[in-house]
């Protein structure tokens, strides 16, 4: 839930204490390679006892070495079917797909060589269905949820982190064999014609396409709403540090670790964690190093970055792990929810501004990688075929190609579920979590994949209310209706 697709990155990927990015075996827990750590034992910067606060990032900036296409400004033929704008991994995923036909892409983005800073995590099975397992650099063969201190959830569904840099070579080198063009710039404008776009580049190269595509995340201004933007928030503080120990499982990812007995010595933090819960996120790589991260899953209004990271640094306190260096740290704050951009429109979008990302988690990695090549389909239809279906046409087919009315009554249960744990406090979640991991994996599964239909949804509503207990059932029902009666009424107004 925490480490998906980050739009506010603050450190590059670590030189120094680089993870080895070669894929391992699924279910492996051979112990990551570490590059010319020792030297740093010498001099090292140890925290106080179970605190990090004063420690900086040993992460230096990185970027891949790798012989790009780059459009050549001398070149007259400034035209292309497609640009996007963005090579994140939502930018660069379509971009391999729509290139394999023919169609002529250019992807425009200020950096595009340099290494992603974001950790993300996926499930293994979902990577493996799309042919992107290799792309994996750990796994853990099992994931367990701490709901108190009394009980632990075990979940028999592995767990991934994404290499990074093995993720973006791979579709960088699927770009280049498809003839993908490259331009180092950022994107200022975008102007639109009947049958043509046209972006204005700050280094005063204009780039022409018969559709321009927004992949450039969240804060991007290219994408267009036309409702109000009530959006949940999720913000994360991660750390990926290298330990003296640390108490978990090496063969277990964390995937919720929602005990509070950390803050008994922090009457203000525990009063505070009470109303708006937060949970640890971690994956275990070897006794000594570890990627930790504390989560509010979501927060309307939102919750202080400053109150995260303490409540992280007393958690860590309390497990007794002494923290002696950062390697990397992760500022995260993903918009959740909210209404979906106007549909359609002149600019195309995917990714976080296209509204993918999961209003119940946060997750969007694996689905935006699993729906690029549907999208991808809808423009070489369009731009692919004779009849070279352009302007408002293209707009509505692609958009649709996204979001059908199925996905988008979809998207409308998520985001039930997401304006009903808002209203959740920590007793409240537990219960909520409790319950839902113990539906049929088939359910809670789908639910966190984002592949139920929305017939399917209203069962595991059902079995969910069956499944919990007394006193959430309570919560339930006196927190839900008018989330609810939100939901119904955004339903029948997409059935129109």
């Amino acid at each position: 839930m925490a480490t998906c697709l980050r739009q506010f990155p603050s450190a590059p990927e670590a030189k120094t204490f680089l993870l080895n990015n070669k894929p391992t075996p699924l279910f492996s827990t051979r112990k990551p390679q570490i590059i010319a750590s020792r030297k740093f034992h010498h001099g090292i910067q140890s925290s106080k006892f179970g605190s990090f606060l004063d420690l900086k990032p040993l992460s230096k900036p990185e970027s891949l070495d790798f012989d790009l296409s780059w459009f050549d400004p001398a070149d007259r033929s400034r035209c292309f079917d497609v640009i996007i704008i963005g090579t994140g991994p939502a930018g660069l995923r379509l971009a391999e797909q729509v290139s394999r036909y023919g169609v002529k892409v250019c992807c425009v983005d200020p950096s595009p060589l340099s290494m992603w800073p974001n950790n993300y995590g996926v499930w293994v099975d979902e990577f493996e269905s799309l042919g992107l397992v290799d792309c994996l650099d750990k796994t853990w063969p099992m994931t367990c949820v701490f709901i108190d201190d009394d009980k632990t959830k075990y979940l028999d569904r592995p767990y991934g982190r994404v290499g990074r840099k093995g993720f973006k070579t791979k579709l960088l080198e699927n770009c280049a064999s498809n003839g993908v063009r490259f331009h180092k710039a950022k994107v200022w404008k975008v102007k639109h014609e009947e049958f043509e776009s046209s972006i204005a580049c700050d280094d005063g190269i204009e780039l022409r396409a018969s559709l321009v595509v927004d992949a450039s995340g969240f804060a991007s201004t290219f994408t267009e709403y036309d409702k109000p933007r009530n959006n949940g928030y999720q913000i994360a503080h991660g750390i990926l540090a290298e330990v003296d120990h640390h108490p978990f499982d090496l063969d277990k990812m964390v995937l919720m670790d929602w005990r509070d007995s950390h803050m008994g010595n922090e009457p203000c933090l525990r009063a505070n964690n009470s109303k708006v819960p937060t949970f640890l996120y971690a994956m275990p790589f070897d006794s000594n190093l570890v990627f930790l991260e504390e989560t509010s899953l979501v927060s309307r209004p939102l919750l202080s970055y400053m109150e995260v990271k303490n409540r992280m640094a007393a958690r860590l306190r309390h497990l007794g792990i002494r923290v002696k260096n950062v390697i990397e740290e992760e500022k995260c704050l993903i918009p959740m929810g909210g209404p979906l951009p106007q549909i359609p429109q002149n600019v195309m979008a995917i990714g976080g501004t296209s509204g993918l990302v999961h209003p119940s988690t946060g997750y969007m990695v694996s689905r935006t990688m699993a729906l690029a090549p549907i999208l991808a389909d809808a423009i070489v239809e369009c731009l692919g075929s004779t009849r070279m279906i352009r302007g408002r046409p293209l707009h509505q087919r692609v958009w649709n190609g996204l979001w059908p009315l199925e996905r988008r009554c979809a998207r409308e249960f998520y985001t039930f579920g997401m304006e009903t744990l808002l209203k959740f406090d920590l007793n409240g979640s537990r219960m909520f979590f409790d319950a839902f991991f113990d539906l049929d994996p088939y359910y809670w599964q789908g639910f966190l994949s984002s592949r139920l239909s929305l017939g399917e949804l209203v069962l595991l509503s059902f079995s969910l209310f069956c499944n919990a207990s007394n006193p959430s059932r309570f919560d339930i029902v006196t927190k839900c209706p008018v989330p609810l009666a939100r939901m119904v009424g955004n339903l029948a107004l997409e059935a129109i």
